[in-house]
């Protein structure tokens, strides 16, 4: 009996249904499934079924074979995070917006359900970047699967980023702020700012100035084991951390931020056909 878990967002009232018929299928083919609690307790103040047949669970279970992330990119990062070191693949069904990290829309269940089944798919490791910070709360999941951001803080200040790669200085980034992205996050917060696409299964990290002053600032490419060290100056007190969007608070000019390569892999579970020129077409349409 496979042992599955299930993670998703609160925010699925057109998807009831299909989720529904999510659980059903996985009963029928023996799954021993758990519900992510909070989700768990969503589903059934919806009156979807999940307390009669599955367990929910706040903590992520010990020997689970496959996770289901139910929701867009954001609840796939917060899956990641659940799931945390212990190298579980993790299949997107995307009910969000780009959905960029899900390899099935919510009318492809079937699919999955029989690809978990037989132990198909295809396993994409994705590097992860961990941070240290002094500043950072003692219960801060230091790890970041799409990006890490220095940024001004809550006004309109530029910051400044002085940046060592290696123990090299390699620049001051005068802007409102510097983004440090994965290849998987290359088409996130860097896409926005400018930084280039990356296939997502490279060993790189990508620095993309965010609306930088000068126009010599632009987007650099560095080796995946790269240990990257910033410090940043603002005329307001404090800056702010991001990983992922969970954010932090430092004090201007006193606390370093060390970015290095993390010790372990997400473990994306993708279709077969899911190859990478087919999704920059289909998420991005690529050439449209």
């Amino acid at each position: 009996m496979k042992r599955i878990a299930i993670y998703g967002n609160n925010y699925q009232d057109g998807y009831l249904s299909q989720i529904g018929d999510l659980l059903t299928r996985l009963a029928s083919a023996d799954f021993e499934v758990f519900v992510y609690s909070k989700f768990a307790d969503y589903l059934c103040s919806m009156g979807v079924a999940v307390a009669e047949k599955f367990a929910a669970v706040e903590e992520f279970p010990a020997g689970i074979e496959y996770v289901i992330n139910i929701g867009g990119d954001g609840t796939f990062l917060r899956a990641s995070e659940w799931v945390g070191k212990s190298g579980v693949p993790i299949a997107g069904i995307n009910t969000g917006h780009l959905g960029f990290l899900a390899s099935f829309n919510i009318d492809e269940i079937p699919e999955l359900v029989s690809l978990l089944a037989s132990d198909g798919g295809m396993r994409e490791h994705r590097m992860v970047l961990k941070v240290e910070c002094a500043a950072m709360p003692s219960d801060f999941w230091p790890y970041a699967l799409n990006e890490v951001s220095v940024q001004k803080g809550e006004t309109a200040s530029m910051v400044t980023v002085n940046t060592e790669i290696d123990g090299e200085y390699l620049a001051d980034y005068q802007a409102d702020g510097l983004v440090v992205a994965t290849p998987t996050g290359s088409t996130a917060y860097n896409l926005s700012v400018g930084g280039p696409i990356v296939q997502p299964t490279m060993d790189c990290v990508v620095l993309s100035p965010i609306a930088p002053h000068s126009l010599t600032m632009r987007p650099l490419v560095v080796a995946g084991g790269s240990e990257i060290l910033l410090r940043a100056v603002s005329r307001e007190p404090q800056v702010r951390v991001s990983l992922d969007g969970r954010s932090f608070l430092m004090d201007s000019g006193s606390n370093e931020v060390r970015i290095a390569k993390g010790d372990y892999d997400v473990v994306v579970l993708r279709r077969v056909d899911a190859n990478y020129p087919r999704l920059l077409r289909t998420k991005l349409h690529w050439g449209v």
